[in-house]
């Protein structure tokens, strides 16, 4: 049963779609293998909490699996989105056959370009053979209605990736540890604005590290920090319908981070930002 206190709604870019401000990820508990007892569950108090964005990946163990088992006539009440790491056309056309057949449904939402990290990435996916080729054809056949992008290592490859192809969207680190160090924030968002893309934010909890050293009472500020950046949802994984539930309490009760604020956050993680951008070393 869905909860009436709702979650609020932001626009996905130009999709003419609308997705709750906290997505659920595919990993925490999802990026596991044999763990449907709790994987499932967790999906559906998810639909139940009001979230709207749900992804996964290819990458991600057997989470688009548990997906499959749990979504089933539910499909139609979310907005599902993979991810396909492949950078062939052949090899991303495999990984959507899978990738449809695991979470059971004729097609996505979102199908993402993953992990773009360097030139020969780019060189690959965007060559007469490459992927990208199969993402343009899953939208034509209405096997995904939308194409979009994402990236944590290297901001610059990321941001030329976006002048080659007219993405939908797309999925970065967004946290405040970001403004200290090769910055997607800084180098990849505003471009991305610029051309009306719907923004995700990813690692907005750096997968638990901010956690680990300020403590439980960190997620509010940090995921009030991202939902302030200029996103559409911040997508964060769970380990545990808990953890879900906390979330989701933050994000029904939040208010925009005055600036101010925002500085002192940045600067407090300061000497810890390495830790934080784990995902960049």
């Amino acid at each position: 049963m869905i909860e009436k206190n709702l979650l609020p709604k932001r626009p996905l870019g130009k999709t003419g779609v609308e997705v709750t401000i906290l997505g659920l990820g595919g990993e925490g508990i999802l990026r596991t293998f044999d763990q449907e007892k709790e994987a499932v569950p967790l999906i559906h108090r998810a639909i139940d909490l009001g979230i709207s964005y749900f992804e996964s990946a290819r990458a991600y163990s057997g989470s688009e699996s548990y997906y499959g088992m749990a979504l089933m006539e539910r499909r139609k009440d979310i907005f599902l989105a993979s991810k396909s790491h492949e950078r062939t056309a052949e090899g991303a056309w495999k990984h959507l056959e899978t990738t449809l057949k695991m979470m059971k449904t004729e097609y996505l939402d979102l199908w993402m370009v993953h992990d773009i990290r360097s030139i020969n990435d780019l060189d690959l996916i965007f060559s007469p053979q490459g992927a990208i080729k199969t993402f343009e054809n899953a939208k034509r056949n209405h096997m995904a209605r939308f194409i979009g992008i994402t990236g944590h290592r290297n901001p610059t490859i990321l941001s030329r990736a976006l002048d080659l192809f007219s993405f939908d969207t797309l999925l970065i680190p967004v946290n405040p540890a970001e403004p200290h160090y090769w910055s997607f924030l800084k180098d990849v968002l505003p471009k991305a604005q610029e051309k009306g893309m719907g923004v995700l934010g990813m690692k907005t909890l750096s997968r638990g590290v901010s956690i680990k050293i300020f403590g439980a009472e960190s997620v509010e500020n940090f995921l009030r920090y991202a939902l302030t950046q200029p996103i559409s949802t911040a997508v964060i994984g769970c380990d545990s319908i808990e953890q879900l539930e906390m979330n989701v309490r933050i994000a029904r009760s939040f208010q925009p981070m005055p600036k101010k604020d925002q500085d002192i956050l940045v600067h407090r993680v300061k000497p810890y930002a390495r830790e934080l951008m784990y995902y960049k070393l």
